[in-house]
């Protein structure tokens, strides 16, 4: 199958998943890992803002990704954090620790292993709702096509979050912000359980979580809130991820 193919298929079957009552998380998750897989990127992470404006990690590839990504708003300096702020898409295509325009976050980045940033704002119309973060080990610029994938997976993602239906209505609108948050929250928890119980790392935990909630077609936030309340089926412990 050609990358176009893999392009139009991967954005059709994101699509098919915006039902009233779909898994944001889960969407998400899945989108930044195919940004990895089509634009031949390191890691990539979605960042949502919050009801009271300030962003906040929703998904991410990898767990260096989402440490990286959690410095970024820590420290409040970085890619993600521009393009949401100007809503125009920011790349840095040589990191140097301590050095441009985000010395820490640059800093971080670089011992994490990585040598480049892109990142898009998640924006329909004036409102800038969040941004998309792509990570590179290398220091190359990233390739216009590439660039114009990426935008498309941006602007879906947008509209998983927003739904058409409920764009209009702001007090909606932050109900599901909020609630994505808080998704997040809990899913982190919930890693931490199986991190404990399976004795595996944090990224290996959130993988059994999500195959074992994809496996029996529930939502990944109940399938963590199981696991906080210990009332998960203890095989999910030792679930094999399948492949994504």
């Amino acid at each position: 199958m050609t990358r176009e193919a893999e392009v139009v298929r991967t954005l059709v079957g994101l699509a098919d998943t915006l039902v009233a009552d779909y898994d944001v998380i889960d969407l998400l998750t899945g989108l930044t890992d195919r940004c990895v897989h089509l634009l031949g990127a390191s890691a990539a992470g979605v960042m949502l803002a919050s009801a009271k404006g300030d962003l906040r990690l929703v998904a991410s590839s990898s767990e260096a990704m989402r440490v990286v990504q959690v410095f970024e708003l820590q420290a409040q300096e970085g890619p993600c954090l521009d393009a949401f702020r100007t809503g125009e898409r920011v790349a840095q295509e040589k990191l140097t620790p301590g050095v441009g325009h985000w010395p820490r976050f640059a800093t971080v980045a670089f011992e994490a292993g990585f040598r480049s940033v892109f990142a898009l704002p998640m924006r329909l119309r004036d409102a800038t709702i969040g941004a998309l973060n792509v990570f590179s080990v290398e220091r190359t610029p990233m390739a216009e096509a590439d660039v114009l994938v990426a935008q498309a997976f941006a602007d879906l993602a947008t509209i998983s979050v927003l739904q058409q239906r409920a764009a209009a209505d702001s007090q909606h609108l932050n109900e599901q912000l909020s609630q994505a948050l808080t998704s997040r929250v809990l899913i982190e928890q919930a890693k931490g359980v199986v991190f404990e119980r399976a004795g595996v790392d944090m990224a290996e935990a959130f993988s059994r979580l999500r195959a074992y909630a994809r496996d029996r077609n529930l939502r990944l936030t109940d399938v963590a809130q199981a696991a906080i309340d210990g009332t998960l089926d203890p095989t999910a412990w030792a679930l094999a991820p399948r492949a994504t």
